[in-house]
């Protein structure tokens, strides 16, 4: 799942950047209001979700999400905000956020409004995600086939996990590189050729039926 962080304060930033990506997450961050907005408005498609600062330079996140909402853009939001009044809140829920978190607050709080968040986009996404005789469980992030677990690094996971939501579609490396790599991310490197070819050894099954196909020239699918 691929996160946008617009936040000015570095250090807070940093730490959720760094949180986020040590449990499978690829982030980009932005430090002001205006160039976040226009990265929402160009690249929404690219994003499972925002977090969002109030206080911004630029354009404060009341205007950015009343602007995104305006546009009927339905990316998920979740505002922080050091204002700890009722109608702060309030007005944040009003102007489009999903849900707020209030600072100082910890990384636990934080991850567990992520995951909630992202359960709930249109149309409800299962917990569970299930294909042929192969189980994903997104809150424990456990993969099952046949019963056995099979161990998965956290990017073998969020590739399996992305294929599962498309199933029967192909995905081409740019739409790959793009969901689960930030935008500074080198496009030439292997590392997805490298990470599809061990996953695609680990959920095959012992008939060495092959479950994530290879169409050339074209890109990759996960058959139905």
């Amino acid at each position: 799942m691929r996160i946008l962080i617009i936040e000015d304060d570095l250090k807070i930033a940093e730490a959720i950047r760094a949180g986020l990506e040590k449990v499978g997450y690829a982030i980009d961050h932005i430090a002001d209001g205006e160039a976040g907005q226009r990265r929402i408005e160009i690249n929404h498609a690219d994003y499972d979700l925002v977090i969002l600062d109030l206080m911004l330079p630029g354009k404060d996140g009341f205007q950015i999400c009343k602007n995104i909402r305006e546009q009927h853009l339905n990316i998920p939001i979740l505002v922080l905000t050091a204002k700890l009044s009722t109608e702060d809140k309030v007005n944040a829920l009003d102007s489009g956020a999903d849900d707020y978190l209030v600072k100082p607050f910890s990384f636990e709080e934080l991850l567990a409004r992520v995951r909630a968040i992202l359960r709930r986009p249109e149309p409800v996404i299962p917990v569970e995600l299930k294909l042929h005789d192969i189980s994903l469980n997104t809150v424990t992030r456990k993969v099952y086939r046949n019963g056995k677990e099979i161990p998965l690094t956290l990017k073998e996971y969020s590739l399996l996990e992305y294929f599962m939501r498309h199933p029967g579609q192909v995905l081409n490396r740019e739409q790959i590189l793009d969901h689960l790599w930030d935008f500074g991310f080198d496009s030439f490197s292997n590392v997805v050729d490298v990470h599809l070819k061990n996953l695609r050894k680990k959920i095959n099954d012992i008939r060495g039926e092959r479950l994530l196909e290879t169409i050339r020239g074209v890109g990759y699918r996960l058959r139905k």
